[in-house]
Formats: structure tokens, C-alpha cells, sequence
């Protein structure tokens, strides 16, 4: 059998603008035997074809049909797969270094418009205002209706330092808003931390990308340093974050687990649809390299710890909350995730274009499907700067058209009970009065605010701990 290479998604939950998505390779084997063609079908479809050809009002290129007709098998399977034309198939390999040309915005396709699911950090989307669930219905003076999600993400791509005007529609929002965003070379440090006060450290994972484990580990090492001591508590953030390389995931969370505990599994129809990862070497290394979690400080797999995540917490993301949680690791706190539980795998298909193909569903360890529901966190606290929760606001990917079920069932996240207890949710922290809520405001070189609601709320939390153990 020949051997075809293949780039495994667990990512991201749409297309990036102006950002790549990142892969994990693989290779896989042949089918033994061809799927049976439906000649009925075939036939219909060369009738159509040379009808168009034929009577169409203008002459038509065949490559025009072919690849339309392509896109349309695709776009009509769920909201994540997609053809990948040269160009596409390209920047989405040169994104996994985690540099990239454009906006800086994760986005999907909703009701034929650009939906954001979140902007990227320090990326001029994120500095000029552009906001998660935000309606994307032109893109310069060209309106989005019509265009497919591929079409619509080349154009807000181009040279750096060019301009793009964005027509938003926001909920809430009378009027439109017209943002300019000039483009730029995009360079992300996925990770960021710092030491919040004396004993408790904070870390951002912003993107799971190609170094973002070896970028954690070097993190953890300096929070240890700067401390002086085995720290009291750490925040690992993962608010925003899209998702990533799914051998990033396995990193982030093997640093946190016992070695060889399990971090996610997936099940597809093929046999190579169907992995378990665990916190091993093999499952987060790349050939050759050196493991940067062996000498990570000790203390660091039984610190105190806080996950916070939100509804653009999505897929890799999903996938380190969930395993967390599940081993019961770290306390979750924040808002319910975007609930990106598929798997797709790129597959080439000559010429240099691809195609992005839904190929199984993963899984946390304790055999939960996120896909439509998201991690439900242990502890609801909303953010003040943010619309409630409650209206509706956020978009997740159960309001994507066309989205996979969830083989659980249901699109709610459960609150788990224990036996014999009535149904319950989950304890939620909401903000005061409108006049006691500060404005987040960054300092500059700082990563996060001092007025972050959520965080603070973490901070307490961990120190409340601190307290009891101590007791």
C-alpha cells in the first residue's frame, strides 16, 4: 500500500484571518478498497455541468465548477471542513511557527457572514476593538454575503502595513461600526506569565502552537525563580485561546498530571481516526528532541491551581480544561467553553491544494464529548467587561449551522452530581453594581490587568485554599 501524509487538526474552531491554523503530522495508509461510486448521482452531476458550460449567460472555467463543487461537498458537511487551494494549503503550513501576515482573528461562517470567535492577543484585530461574536458584513466595500469563508479570509490577508476596512454588526449595537485595521507580520509568544503577588504565579497559553510547551515549561522555571519558594497557587489562562497543535495540549497538560495519565482520546470510523494520548514523551516531542518538561520544578504537578476559560476558549483548550478537570487537578472557573470536540484531518489531494475532512471526535479521559456542549466550569464567574452570558452574546459552536451532534447527547453542559444528590449548578460569582466595576486597563509591559474580575476572583480562591490546607 503507498503511504499518503496526512495533518491532524484538534485545534481551532474555524479558519484564522490573517492567523494559520496548526497541525500535527501524521501518516496514514491507503483504503483497501474503493467506496463503491454512486453512478446516478455522477451522472446528474456531468448533466449539470454541461448545462452550465453550455447555456450559462457567460463562459465558465472548468477549474471554476470543479473547485466550487468541491467547496460545496465540503461546506455542506459541518462548519469545519473545507477545501484548501494552494495559497490556503500553504499559509496554514507556514502557520504552525506561529508567524503569520494579517488581522490576527479566529473566525467561522455563520449564516453566509465572517463570525469572530476571538481575537488574537497583541494582534491589531484585538487592538482595534474587535470583539468574540462580532458580525464580520464587508470586508473593504465588497459585502461578505455571497463569499465563501476561504474567499472572505484571503481578502482580509495581504501585505503588511496595508489597511482593511471591517463593516461590523454587533448585538446590542444600533449601527453598524466601521473599524480600519492596517495588517501586519504577526508574531505570537503563545505563553506569557508573571507572578502576581508573592507565592502565586500566572500563566496565559494565548495559542497552542509548534514551541508552546517548551515556552510553558521555561515559564514555570522563571515563576519558581522569581519566587524564591515552591509556589502557593498558580492561574493557568486559557481564555481566548482558539486551540492549536493537539501535541501542544498533550504538553501543557502533562506538565500539570501524573506522567502516563491519560489527556484525551479520540474515535473515529477508521482505525487511524482512533488515538489515546497520554502524558508521555512520545505524545508531546517532536523525533530527536529534548524533553523540556523532565526538569520542571518540583512542586509544579501539585500546586494549587486555577483554569480559567470562557466561550473563546476552544478545542486544545477544551482539551487541557477538560483533562484537568477530570483529574481533578485544577478547580475551572469562568464561563462555559466554545465546544469544538472534532477532529480534521488535511488531507492533500494533488497539485498542492487539500482538503480539511472531520474525521473523529475526541474525548476528555473521562469519556466526555464537549462537541456542542464545552466544558462546564466548577465555578461560574462572568466577566463585568463582557455582555452577560445570559443574552446570548457569545457564540459557541452549537450555534454554528451544520455542526455535529454531540454522541452523548444533548447540547447543554451537565452539572455532574454525585450519587443520591439532587441536580444542581454550578456556584456562579457575578460582578456587583455597575459603579464598583473598573475598567480592565492594561499597564504597559504588564499581561493582564489588575482589574481582570475573573482573575482576581482566582487569586481569592487560591489563597482561601492556602488558608484551609494550612488549617
Amino acid at each position: 500500500m503507498t503511504q499518503k501524509t496526512k495533518l491532524v487538526l484538534v485545534g481551532l474552531a474555524g479558519l484564522l484571518a490573517g492567523a494559520a491554523l496548526t497541525v500535527n503530522l501524521s501518516a496514514i495508509a491507503d483504503k483497501d478498497a474503493a467506496t463503491a461510486l454512486p453512478i446516478e448521482e455522477l451522472r446528474a452531476f456531468t448533466d449539470v455541468f454541461a448545462r452550465i458550460k453550455n447555456d450559462y449567460v457567460e463562459s465558465v472555467d472548468d477549474k471554476k465548477l470543479i473547485t466550487g463543487a468541491i467547496n460545496g461537498m465540503l461546506n455542506g458537511l459541518d462548519p469545519h471542513s473545507s477545501y484548501l487551494d494552494v495559497e490556503g494549503f500553504k499559509d496554514l503550513q507556514v502557520g504552525t511557527q506561529g508567524e503569520f501576515g494579517g488581522l490576527g482573528i479566529e473566525v467561522g461562517m455563520e449564516d453566509g457572514f465572517v463570525r469572530v470567535v476571538s481575537p488574537i492577543e497583541d494582534t491589531p484585530a484585538f487592538k482595534a476593538g474587535v470583539k468574540p461574536g462580532d458580525l464580520i458584513v464587508k470586508l473593504d466595500d465588497t459585502p461578505v454575503k455571497g463569499l465563501s469563508l476561504n474567499d472572505a479570509v484571503k481578502r482580509m490577508r495581504g501585505k503588511p502595513g496595508s489597511n482593511i476596512k471591517l463593516t461590523i454588526s454587533r448585538k446590542g449595537v444600533d449601527k453598524p461600526i466601521v473599524i480600519t485595521i492596517t495588517r501586519a507580520v504577526i508574531k505570537i509568544r503563545s505563553v506569557k506569565s508573571k507572578l502576581l503577588e508573592n507565592g502565586y504565579g500566572y500563566v496565559r497559553v494565548t495559542q497552542f502552537q509548534e514551541h508552546t510547551g517548551e515556552l510553558l515549561a521555561e515559564a514555570l522555571t522563571g515563576l519558581y525563580k522569581d519566587n524564591k519558594a515552591p509556589l502557593k497557587g498558580l492561574i493557568l489562562d486559557l481564555r481566548n485561546d482558539p486551540g492549536g497543535l493537539l501535541n501542544g495540549a498533550v504538553a501543557v497538560t502533562a506538565a500539570f498530571v501524573k506522567p502516563d495519565s491519560l489527556v484525551v482520546y479520540t474515535e473515529g470510523r477508521s482505525e487511524d481516526a482512533k488515538m489515546r494520548l497520554t502524558a508521555s514523551r512520545e505524545n508531546y516531542l517532536r523525533p530527536m528532541q529534548i524533553d523540556y518538561l523532565k526538569n520542571l520544578p518540583d512542586g509544579v504537578r501539585q500546586v494549587p491551581m486555577v483554569v480559567l476559560v470562557n466561550s473563546g476558549s476552544a478545542s486544545a483548550s477544551e482539551i487541557v480544561a477538560g483533562a484537568l478537570q477530570d483529574h481533578k487537578r485544577a478547580v475551572v472557573m469562568g464561563t462555559r467553553t466554545f465546544g469544538k470536540g472534532s477532529v480534521q484531518t488535511i488531507l492533500p489531494i494533488g497539485n498542492g491544494t487539500a482538503i480539511k475532512l472531520t474525521t473523529a471526535r475526541y474525548f476528555t479521559p473521562n469519556g466526555r464529548s464537549i462537541q456542542a456542549k464545552g466544558i462546564e466550569p466548577d465555578i461560574i464567574v462572568e466577566d463585568p467587561n463582557l455582555p452577560s452570558e445570559d443574552e446570548g452574546l457569545g457564540i459557541r459552536e452549537a450555534d454554528l449551522d451544520k455542526h455535529l451532534s454531540n454522541p452523548n447527547g444533548g447540547e447543554s453542559a451537565p452539572i455532574v452530581n454525585k450519587p443520591g444528590e439532587s441536580p444542581k449548578a454550578a456556584p456562579t460569582t457575578k460582578p456587583g453594581k455597575e459603579k464598583d466595576i473598573k475598567p480592565l486597563t492594561l499597564e504597559p509591559g504588564e499581561i493582564v490587568s489588575k482589574n481582570d474580575f475573573q482573575v482576581n476572583q482566582a487569586l481569592s480562591l487560591l489563597k482561601g485554599l492556602q488558608i484551609f490546607q494550612g488549617r
